[in-house]
């Protein structure tokens, strides 16, 4: 039987990858992606890649053979993951697979820096930094969590796969305060999908990537990674995506409620 996956954020980086591992195993995928008006040209190569929608990478599954559709999602509405998973169903079937992958990452901070250690921007944290950041990485994940249960239900099926994706610190996010705590947040609300879904068949799991070339990092970057007693490896989006089409296979089926920290 085809199973069918969302992958929110499949338009680059991880959410990219993800999606066509998917596809490339067999599984129709549902790419949604949204790109924020803005009138300025991306001014760096991680701007620019975040600044493509998913159609490209749709084009290229459905070339190497695979299945897949592009659905516009701006997670930061309440009503967004609703249409998605209306689109997913319309277009492929019902959704057995969530990969809970976009981000509306912005850098803020308590301190009073206009610029982390690599020159990237950082803004003071405000309520519009902490709307903009809770909207797309807390409260869509969450909402999109409840649609999958409810519906799953509904439709009477026995088999489901929800992965999130976080990057927060046990001891916080300095520099990046609101996207640390929206990810922890989200990690949580996986966390009890996995033992209230359990019973459902659903296993829901957080993967946290070590950093990874999204179109971010600087010869400074690897230099830090390689200097850290902590970080061992600059992974590329391809290698995170393999395990995450690894939980949400039929090999895992007892890998649930974990966060898995990628080295």
């Amino acid at each position: 039987m085809e199973r069918v996956a969302v992958v929110t954020g499949a338009n680059q980086g991880i959410g990219a990858a993800t999606a066509q591992e998917l596809a490339a195993r067999g599984i129709a995928v549902l790419c949604t992606s949204y790109v924020q008006p803005s009138g300025a040209e991306p001014a760096d190569e991680y701007s620019r890649r975040r600044a493509t929608d998913g159609r490209r990478v749709v084009a290229d599954i459905r070339l190497a053979g695979g299945q897949a559709e592009h659905f516009e999602a701006d997670l930061s509405d309440p009503g967004a993951p609703a249409r998605v998973f209306d689109a997913a169903e319309e277009l492929l079937g019902g959704v057995d697979i969530l990969v809970n992958n976009a981000s509306g990452w912005l850098q803020d901070t308590f301190g009073s820096g206009s610029a982390d250690r690599f020159g990237r921007p950082v803004q003071p944290m405000t309520a519009a930094t902490w709307s903009r950041q809770f909207a797309v990485d807390t409260m869509a994940p969450a909402l999109l969590i409840a649609e999958f249960a409810r519906r799953h239900r509904a439709r009477g099926a026995t088999w489901g796969r929800i992965v999130g994706l976080t990057s927060a610190g046990d001891l916080g996010f300095p520099g990046e305060v609101s996207y640390g705590a929206a990810k922890a947040a989200q990690t949580d609300y996986t966390l009890s999908a996995a033992a209230e879904l359990a019973e459902a068949g659903i296993t829901a799991n957080v993967v946290h990537p070590p950093v990874t070339d999204t179109g971010w990092i600087t010869d400074e970057v690897r230099r830090f990674v390689a200097d850290s007693s902590t970080l061992f490896h600059v992974a590329q989006p391809a290698e995170v995506a393999r395990t995450i089409a690894f939980l949400v296979s039929d090999e895992a089926a007892l890998i649930t409620g974990n966060v898995l920290t990628l080295r």
